[in-house]
C-alpha cells in the first residue's frame, strides 16, 4: 500500500511500508498537516501515559536489523523519526511488519545484510543519521544520506572524521559544506583506535559502537571531555543484550566493543520515554493542577529521569511510586531558588540535554535564578536551542542571558502571551505550548508550526487535552 505524495517532491515516505490504518494516518498528518496550536491558562487533573522512549525504539530497529531472525518490539514509539528508521532499514535488506502498531516485529537481515540500495533520506532524525553512516561505512561501496532542511543544517564534518579513523571515506557532498549530503564509501577495517571529541555529540559514537558489531575486531574508541553519558551507557546496555562484549572507563573516555560471534533476533518492550515526561510533568507544577503520569521508567536507562531531582530542589511536589510505575505530580506550590547557595538554581545539562526545553520554562516561574550551564550540546540540537528558547521566551517576558555553554534564566518576572515560533523543533513547540498554560488569565501562547512535536510525541496535543490543557487549534 502505497502513500500519498506531498506535491511533487520525493520523500522517504513515498516508499511502500505495510503500515496498519493508524500509522498511515499519523505519518500523512506528520507530513502534510502545517498548524499553529493556542495555549491558555488551564487546571489538569487525571492520568496520561507517554509513549515509548524514541532513543530505545531506534537502537531496538538498527540492532534487530543487524541480527539473524525475527525481534518484536513491543510499545514502541510510532514518531516521525522511529518510522523514518522503521523506513530505512529496509534499504539493508530487513524487513519491517507493524502489526496492529501496539508490536513492530523486524526480521533481520543477519549475514545477508547489505550496503543501501536507494539515498537513505533520514527525515528529521538525527539519531538515525548518526548512528547508521557509521554502520555502513563497513559495507563495501558507497552510501548517501541526506534528510529534511533541519537535518540539512546539522553538522556532519565529525561523522565523516571518525569514519575515515575507522578505515573508510566520507564527505559532504557539497564543496566547502559541513552538513548533509553526506557520502560514504566503505569498507571500514577498524584497525585504528578512532579518538574524537567526546563533547560534540553521543549519536554518532553510538553509531560507531554499533558499526564494531560488523567489524571481525571489533572497535577502540578514545573520547575527549565525553558529554550525554547517559546515552553512551544505553547503548552499551544494548550492545550487551545482543552479546557483544562492552568496556567503559569510568570517565567515558575508553570505550571498547569486541563483537559476538553471531548476532541473534530478541523480544524487547520499550519503556515509557523521559524526554516525554518532561512536558506533562512541568505542566502539572506549573498550574494549580493534579495529575498522575503512568507507566513511567525507573531503570535508570535514561538520563533525562534527573529532572525529577532537580525540580525538587526547588520545592515541586513530585511523588514517585516506582513499584505501580507512576509519578504524581502536585503543582501550584511556589517554587524557588532563594534556599539555595546564592539563590540559584544550577543545572549541569551534559547527562540530559534533552530536558533543557522544559527546565528553560519551568525557570521562567522559578524565584531567584537558574543556570543552565555545561549545555553547548544544545546548540547542536534541531535548533541552537540556547539562543532559540532565549529569543522565544523572551517575547512571553522572560529574562533571560546566554554564554557560549550556557543559559541564564531570571524566574518570577511578568509573563505575558506571545506569538512563539517552533523552528520545527518539537521539544521548543511542546515546552511553549506548556508555557501557555501558567500565563495569567486572559493571555495565550500561540504556537507556530506547532505540528513538530509528533517527531518524538505522537499526539501530544490530544493526549495533555485529556488532562485538560484545552489545547485548540487555530
Amino acid at each position: 500500500m502505497g502513500f500519498a505524495k506531498c506535491g511533487k517532491k520525493r520523500s522517504i515516505f513515498d516508499r511502500d511500508l505495510q503500515l496498519p490504518p493508524v500509522l498511515q494516518a499519523r505519518l500523512l498528518f506528520i507530513k502534510i498537516i502545517s498548524m499553529n496550536i493556542i495555549s491558555t491558562p488551564h487546571k489538569l487533573g487525571g492520568k496520561i501515559t507517554v509513549p515509548g522512549s524514541k532513543s530505545h525504539t531506534i537502537r531496538a530497529l538498527i540492532l534487530s536489523a543487524l541480527a539473524e531472525g525475527k525481534s518484536k518490539i513491543s510499545n514502541p514509539l510510532s514518531s516521525a523519526d522511529c518510522l523514518s528508521a522503521a523506513n530505512a532499514i529496509p534499504l539493508l535488506g530487513a524487513g519491517v511488519d507493524f502489526g496492529d502498531g501496539s508490536v513492530w516485529t523486524v526480521s533481520g537481515a543477519g549475514k545477508n545484510i547489505h550496503l543501501p540500495n536507494d539515498v537513505v533520506n533520514v527525515g528529521n532524525s538525527g539519531s538515525l543519521l548518526y548512528f547508521l553512516s557509521p554502520i555502513c561505512s563497513t559495507f563495501e561501496g558507497t552510501a548517501v544520506f541526506t534528510g529534511d532542511s533541519s537535518i540539512r543544517k546539522r553538522p556532519v564534518h565529525h561523522v565523516a572524521d571518525v569514519i575515515k579513523q575507522m578505515g573508510a571515506d566520507a564527505w559532504c557532498a557539497v564543496p566547502g559544506a559541513t552538513t548533509c549530503p553526506l557520502i560514504v564509501r566503505g569498507k571500514a577495517d577498524g584497525r585504528n583506535v578512532v579518538k574524537t571529541e567526546g563533547s560534540i555529540s553521543s549519536q554518532y559514537i553510538t553509531g560507531m559502537m554499533m558499526a564494531a558489531l560488523r567489524l571481525p575486531g571489533g572497535l577502540n574508541i578514545e573520547l575527549s571531555d565525553p558529554k550525554e553519558t547517559p546515552y553512551l551507557t544505553m547503548t552499551k546496555v544494548w550492545l550487551e543484550e545482543f552479546g557483544a562484549q562492552v568496556q567503559m572507563s569510568d570517565d567515558f573516555k575508553k570505550i571498547s566493543v569486541t563483537p559476538p560471534a553471531r548476532l541473534d533476533a530478541k523480544d524487547f518492550a520499550i519503556p515509557s520515554d523521559w524526554e516525554g515526561v518532561a512536558f506533562p510533568l512541568i505542566a502539572a507544577l506549573l498550574t494549580d493542577s493534579k495529575i498522575t503520569i503512568e507507566n513511567v521508567d525507573f531503570s535508570g536507562s535514561q538520563g533525562d529521569d534527573k529532572i525529577v531531582d532537580v525540580l525538587r530542589s526547588v520545592g515541586a511536589d513530585i511523588v514517585c511510586d516506582k513499584e505501580a510505575k507512576t509519578l504524581t505530580v502536585t503543582g501550584g506550590k511556589p517554587l524557588s531558588a532563594r534556599n539555595l547557595p546564592d539563590q540559584t538554581l544550577r543545572v549541569p545539562i551534559s547527562g540530559f540535554p534533552d530536558a533543557i526545553c522544559a527546565l528553560a520554562v519551568a525557570a521562567c516561574f522559578i524565584e531567584g535564578k537558574t543556570i543552565i550551564e555545561d549545555a553547548a550540546v544544545c546548540r547542536r540540537k534541531e535548533t541552537d536551542r540556547i539562543s532559540t528558547l532565549k529569543v522565544e521566551l523572551e517575547k512571553a517576558g522572560a529574562k533571560i542571558e546566554e554564554g557560549p555553554d550556557w543559559l541564564a534564566i531570571y524566574g518570577g518576572q511578568k509573563m505575558h502571551g506571545a506569538q512563539i515560533q517552533s523552528h520545527d523543533d518539537h521539544r521548543i513547540a511542546m515546552a511553549a505550548a506548556c508555557l501557555g498554560l501558567a500565563l495569567p488569565a486572559g493571555e495565550k501562547i500561540e504556537i507556530v508550526g506547532a505540528e513538530c512535536a509528533a517527531v518524538s510525541f505522537p499526539r501530544f496535543y490530544e493526549l495533555m487535552n485529556g488532562l485538560g490543557c484545552g489545547f485548540v487549534e487555530r
